[in-house]
């Protein structure tokens, strides 16, 4: 079904992974507390306790890299039951830190659209995560300029965003998410008959994938890389 974008006034980014790389970071780390703790348990293993725990923590501490590192201190405890040195806790932490000190990367023609787009529409970032880090990686970004409005929101889920667009008054059907995951960025804007566009990124948290049955019989349009949005907005 083809997509009609000319009722659109307002646009909203993802950030993490849509305008600059993040999960790459995340697999690194996984990878590091792998080897770390790989006297105590497979990679697999470790893997697979390290999700489960992220889960979990999830209503508790929420999304980003100070939840990502305190659920990696929960599996080193539990892995090696309670048996971990003060030491590898240590370069746990450093691990977490060096995350959130790593360079803003800005992913391909992201300057460039945003600068073609905001001329034309109001353009608003809607990410979610931690504040601070959220914050924190706008600024190195230099992005700031774009946008009208930033809100970082504690998920992405249909009243996020519709509490959202009802506290800027944007109706929905003037609202156009661009994002890389079905999950956040995609389904919950057409569950709330807003538009969308999918910007695959090549790795995704597992916690974000979703299954064909869950996009059947919805509205949206998968694009190749972020320049494509111009060519669907000309």
């Amino acid at each position: 079904m083809e997509v009609n974008y000319k009722n659109i006034k307002v646009i909203g980014f993802d950030a993490d992974d849509t305008l600059w790389v993040n999960e790459t970071y995340f697999r690194e780390a996984e990878e590091e507390i792998q080897r770390l703790l790989s006297d105590y348990e497979t990679p697999n293993k470790i893997d697979q306790e390290l999700f489960k725990m992220e889960m979990k923590n999830l209503p508790l501490y929420g999304y980003g890299v100070k939840a990502f590192i305190l659920s990696m201190v929960e599996v080193a405890l539990e892995l090696s039951n309670y048996n971990i040195s003060n030491k590898t806790i240590e370069t746990i932490l450093n691990i977490g830190k060096n995350m959130l000190e790593k360079p803003v990367e800005l992913l391909d023609g992201v300057e460039d659209v945003l600068s073609v787009l905001s001329k034309k529409y109001r353009l608003i970032l809607a990410t979610k995560g931690d504040l601070l880090d959220q914050e924190r990686k706008l600024e190195k970004s230099g992005l700031t300029k774009y946008f009208h409005h930033i809100e970082v929101l504690s998920d992405k889920k249909e009243a996020n965003y519709s509490n959202l667009l009802n506290h800027l008054d944007i109706k929905p059907s003037e609202f156009l998410m661009i994002g890389n995951s079905l999950k956040s960025d995609v389904l919950p804007l057409v569950n709330i008959k807003a538009n969308a566009i999918h910007v695959p990124f090549h790795t995704t948290w597992a916690h974000e994938k979703v299954s064909k049955k869950e996009t059947n019989g919805k509205t949206y349009k998968t694009i190749r890389g972020l320049k494509d949005v111009l060519n669907l907005l000309d």
